[in-house]
Formats: C-alpha cells, structure tokens, sequence
C-alpha cells in the first residue's frame, strides 16, 4: 500500500503582489542569526501580546468588526450555493487541473538547491546573489491559517525565476507596497509594507534576509493590562500607496472606512480622512501631483482629495459615482495625469478626467466578475490590462471616447486575485491566482493581435 502524503491545503493562493524594481536590492541580503537572548525576547513579547489580545477580547465581548463579513461574497449567490461545502469558500475544489504551457511559474520552478540536493556549493551561492539586472517579486501566500511573504528573484534576459527567501507574517496579507524610504536612515532603503487582515501594518527590509519580526509597525491595537492607547486602523488594511514625492508619507485605506496618511519617520498617523460610507478598497497617490490622492469605496464613490489642508480634507473632495457596484480599483494615468480608470465589483471599467467631476468619459463592461487589476502602458499610452476574478486577462484599445477590446487570455489558476506591472518593461505582468501555479509571469507581447493593434515589434 502506497505511503499517503502530507494532506493538501483546503485554502492555498496569493492575494497580493509587487514587484521591486531592479538595482535597488543588496546582492547579498543580511543574514540574521538571532541569539537564545533576542530569540527568548521574541517569543516573550509575542505571549505577551497574545495575552494582552486575549484578556481585551474577554473583558470588551469580541466587539470588533467580523473581518469575514468584508470579505468579498456576493450575496446572490446561485441556487447550488446551499450544497457547497461550507469550507470551500471560494470553491476551489470545481476548479480543474488543467495546465496553463503559456505562462511561467512561480510555484513550480525551485531553486537549485532544493531541486538538486546535491548541487555543489558555487551554484547554490550564485542564486543567492541578487544581480543589478533582476526584479525582485513579493509574493503574499496564504496556505489554509499560515500567512508568508515570499520573496522571488526573476531575469527577465536569463528567463530565470527563483524562490531567493521567505519570512512568515502575522495575518493573511492583502496588500502589498515597495517603497525606497528607510525611516531614521539618509540613504534610501529597499523596504515594503505589508497590510493585512490585522490592523497594524508592518515594515519589512527586504535587504536583510531570515527576518522573524518587522523593522517597524504602524498602528496599535492598544492594551489596557500595559496602559497603551489604540492609534491607527481598527480592521483590515485594504491597500496602500507610497507617495513618491514626499517619500516619508504612506496611505493605507482600510474596512474600518478611513484613509491615513502616515509619517513613516515619525510612526504616527498626520491626517486621518474619514469622509467615506463603507470600506476604503483602493488608493493612490498621484504620481506628479504629491498632493493629490484619488480612493475608491464600497459605497461605489471614487474621491479625489487635496491633502495639503488637514482641517478641511474631509470635506474638499472631488467626486465620481459608478453606476453599479463597489469600487475595486483606482489606477492614474502615468503619462497622461489628468485621466484615471476605476474597476468596480460587476466588472466594469470606467474612464475619467479629474478636471470633470461625476462625469464618465467611457464606461465598459469588461468582464462578468469584479476587477482585480487594472494596468496602463506606459510606453503605450493607449494600451490598457485589466483582470477580474472570473480569472481572465484582457487587453484593450483606449482613446478618451470608448475602449475597444484587442486580446484576452486565460490563465487557468483560478480566481486571478490581483496583478502588477514590471517597472522596467509594462508589457510584463505578474499574477496571483487560487490554482496552481498560483502565481505567473506573462508577457503581453507573445499576443499577435496585441503587437499588430498597438504597433510593437515581434517579440524576441
């Protein structure tokens, strides 16, 4: 009788991803080796905030918010819905397990050492150094209650992608955000930062490797057995959006419906914006413009805000409302900075200029299921992505009167949950998904039509 193998995960995909642009990352990230001190400090501090958790939880009745109520669920859910297994939330067991021979993947190409147990020791240490000419790819994972963030070195020349490290993270991520401020430090960093289901956002420095706790945290829960105040979000981090002209700042919109824009070096919200009706689902700041941040809701608004007033920013928004739907996601123009593309929760996708409030330039229905990404072209300014849930890719056509549809490709891994764009090549894109490979990397030029539409060479 055959030996049974370890069982497989009932929950077992990626809600978030980033890519790190290339030449940013050490080539030789720290090693940490914690001493028995640091290590029994650690595991103190963490009892102790399980405890601190635990006696709040009992002394206030588990008031919090129940994070699965936000959760995305449509509630006309079809008639078989009653048959479905209860923990199969989101079905993966009607997937089949067909393999997508177009897209390359993250799941199933390991590294050299744990490929070939054997491989002498020079080629293990060539695939820890990181090259000038490598994208690192952060990759949230969820497996049934674990939560990690793997970090992913891919060559897009060499066609070579690798698992490089990975650290475990405190709460099933939801977002993720690069950003090159290194709070306290006059050089510039190589960090992200991490929301989650858990209020507090983490900071990690993705320059040392083995971490086993964050550089640093913005927000609290609060204790009342320690005497602190609660500051910061009180549910979910549902996105942020790392300001790149003031680089100190980072927003993060949450299901508690507020947006925050933190002072990274001071660790502490300087403007809370709470002008919403439901949970802030997407953001970003604008990419000239630093004092300009445009945000997505549940209530189905899409709100420009000018933050450079902090008394009158919850009451200065500019305003757009979709026709159905919640907002999913917000995107700007990256080379035309008056327009932005908003993706809803039915699967449209609505074009707009800022400087025509609640007027839509062009409004498409995209797909059948929500929008889980949307991506401009920056080499193309005409050439727009966008995936949803359904689990398809398209490509489209834009002007500022209508879209027109080019391509479509579908990956076969499920829900696609999120994707994001290379920094130095638009047309490369990553994504995460609910079946193996779970994660991909694809290239838009492999498409005929794609090149032939938008006038792009054959791809080498």
């Amino acid at each position: 009788m055959a030996e049974e193998g370890p069982p497989e995960a009932n929950i077992d995909f990626v809600p978030a991803l980033c890519f790190v642009p290339r030449g940013v990352a050490k080539d030789r990230p720290d090693k940490i080796v914690l001493t028995q001190e640091e290590l029994a400090r650690i595991i103190g501090d963490t009892r102790q905030q399980l405890d601190d958790e635990s006696d709040d939880e009992d002394g206030e009745g588990n008031g919090a918010p129940e994070v699965a109520d936000d959760m995305d669920v449509d509630d006309d859910e079809d008639a078989n819905s009653e048959n479905r297994n209860p923990q199969d939330e989101f079905q993966f067991n009607e997937y089949d397990n067909e393999e997508n021979a177009n897209v390359t993947s993250l799941a199933n190409i390991v590294s050299a050492s744990e490929q070939v147990p054997d491989e002498d020791e020079d080629s293990e240490a060539e695939d820890e150094v990181i090259k000038p000419s490598d994208n690192l790819i952060l990759v949230g994972h969820v497996q049934d209650d674990a939560a990690s963030m793997e970090v992913w070195v891919f060559n897009q020349e060499e066609e070579a992608l690798y698992t490089h490290h990975d650290f475990l993270l405190p709460s099933f991520p939801l977002c993720i955000e690069w950003m090159n401020h290194d709070a306290g430090s006059d050089r510039a960093g190589n960090m992200c930062a991490i929301g989650c289901m858990d209020p507090i956002i983490t900071i990690w420095d993705l320059d040392i490797q083995d971490s086993i706790e964050p550089t640093f945290k913005l927000g609290s829960k609060g204790s009342r057995k320690q005497n602190k105040e609660q500051y910061g979000h009180k549910d979910a981090v549902l996105d942020l959006s790392w300001n790149r002209n003031f680089e100190h700042i980072l927003a993060s919109g949450s299901v508690d419906q507020t947006l925050i824009l933190w002072d990274m070096d001071e660790g502490q919200p300087h403007t809370v914006i709470t002008a919403f009706d439901e949970k802030v689902q997407s953001l970003e700041f604008h990419t000239t413009d630093a004092q300009s941040i445009l945000t997505g809701c549940a209530d189905g608004f899409v709100r420009l805000f000018d933050c450079r007033d902090s008394e009158a920013v919850n009451s200065s928004s500019i305003q757009w409302k979709v026709a159905a739907g919640e907002v999913e996601k917000v995107l700007w123009h990256p080379t035309q900075g008056d327009y932005f593309v908003v993706g809803t929760s039915d699967g449209s996708l609505h074009y707009a200029d800022k400087r025509k409030p609640d007027e839509w330039l062009w409004s498409v229905k995209a797909h059948n299921e929500e929008i889980s990404g949307v991506c401009f072209n920056s080499q193309v300014p005409n050439l727009l992505t966008s995936t949803s849930t359904e689990g398809t890719l398209k490509v489209w056509n834009f002007d500022t009167t209508e879209a027109k549809h080019v391509y479509e490709h579908e990956f076969n891994m499920g829900r696609l949950q999120c994707m994001r764009q290379c920094p130095e090549d638009p047309f490369t894109l990553a994504f995460g998904g609910e079946k193996p490979p779970r994660c991909a990397i694809y290239n838009i030029k492999n498409s005929v039509a794609v090149r032939r539409t938008f006038g792009i060479a054959d791809a080498e």
